[in-house]
């Protein structure tokens, strides 16, 4: 297959890296893959050397003439077969592309999210007459379009999935490393919230309800995001910003964590969740979307009810000082994430999926 993956964004965040997953492995299969991105993004580095082939474009708007002419112009000199769109504005241009120029290719849109930009009968008929398919990546993320008007029969299901063998590249030294530059101490007992800007305040206010020595570390926000929460619930917990990290120090990071919280109600997967379990840290996530799909409660990891904020401190707890439940989550966490959640399976559910659509 000629598979062509298109993204505006490609900068920190899970779905950035899911992206370099699949194209990675797809390519690793014998199939050719181009990605088309800004040159300067976080993507273009991750596939650099890859083996995926890498076109520098820059999406402007979601009507940029330009833009387009240049999906015209790789789809045809490369006879591209299916094009993958992973964000708003290139999921438009994708569309008009094969629309003004009358291509012979399939369109597929990938959502990852909560929908912000869609529920209008107009368009909603956009999208789904504009595509092959729409991929989602949980059965509740599903679940959420179809509420908003999106016919099932236009979405598929396939879940994220990370590789195993980042797990296995762990190094004692950069996580004392790290320990030293966020003042940590080995003994100490620390919770992590590893997200983009979310429903962070949320783990905030539960602090009023759960130690003062407890130690609070936010990665993937500037340092100070938080600070007006925590004067505004007068927090006594040390409370440590890391900024965005690069891979390697995220997973090296949560070797330093006593258990990851997710308080979201944007995600359509959570893959920090996936990535915290195979590193046996407990979780602790929003009863939302497709983090339901991830977490099995009381088994794998705990939810808590969005605004709930004593029952959140209440699982927080749980996950850190109820040692059967603990170790319990450890466990089976553990197993969740490098067996239901290989980037094996991904891979080879979106190979038999494009497939199906270019032969149809």
């Amino acid at each position: 297959m000629n598979i062509l993956f298109t993204t505006h964004q490609g900068d920190t965040a899970g779905a950035t890296y899911s992206i370099a997953y699949l194209a990675k492995g797809l390519a690793a299969k014998g199939h050719r893959v181009y990605v088309a991105a800004r040159a300067e993004s976080l993507l273009f580095s991750l596939l650099k050397d890859s083996g995926v082939h890498l076109r520098a474009m820059v999406f402007k708007s979601k009507k940029d003439v330009k833009a387009i002419r240049q999906l015209r112009d790789l789809i045809l000199s490369e006879k591209i077969e299916l094009v993958n769109a992973q964000d708003s504005r290139d999921r438009y241009l994708t569309i008009f592309a094969k629309w003004w120029y009358q291509l012979n290719v399939k369109i597929v849109h990938t959502r990852r999210q909560r929908p912000k930009s869609v529920g209008g009968w107009l368009h909603n008929m956009f999208y789904v007459r504009g595509t092959d398919r729409i991929i989602v990546i949980s059965d509740e993320l599903k679940n959420i379009f179809v509420d908003r008007g999106f016919p099932e029969s236009h979405l598929y299901v396939i879940y994220n999935g990370t590789p195993r063998e980042q797990y296995a590249n762990i190094q004692s030294e950069r996580v004392e490393e790290l320990r030293k530059k966020y003042g940590l101490q080995p003994n100490d007992t620390v919770i992590g919230c590893v997200a983009r800007m979310k429903e962070q305040p949320q783990l905030i206010e539960s602090l009023q309800y759960i130690d003062d020595d407890i130690k609070v570390v936010f990665a993937g926000i500037p340092a100070g995001s938080l600070d007006k929460y925590v004067a505004q619930f007068n927090i006594k917990n040390p409370i440590i910003y890391t900024g965005t990290l690069d891979r390697k120090d995220t997973l090296h990071l949560y070797k330093l964590l006593n258990v990851n919280v997710l308080p979201s109600t944007m995600d359509g997967f959570g893959l920090v969740l996936v990535e915290a379990m195979a590193l046996e840290v407990p979780v602790v996530a929003t009863n939302f979307g497709g983090i339901k799909n991830v977490i099995s409660h009381g088994v794998d990891g705990l939810l808590f009810e969005d605004n709930n904020i004593e029952e959140l401190a209440e699982q927080i707890r749980k996950a850190l000082f109820n040692t059967s439940v603990r170790e319990k989550l450890i466990k089976n966490g553990q197993i969740t994430a490098l067996e239901k959640f290989s980037v094996e399976k991904t891979v080879q559910n979106h190979e038999a999926f494009f497939q199906s659509l270019i032969d149809a």
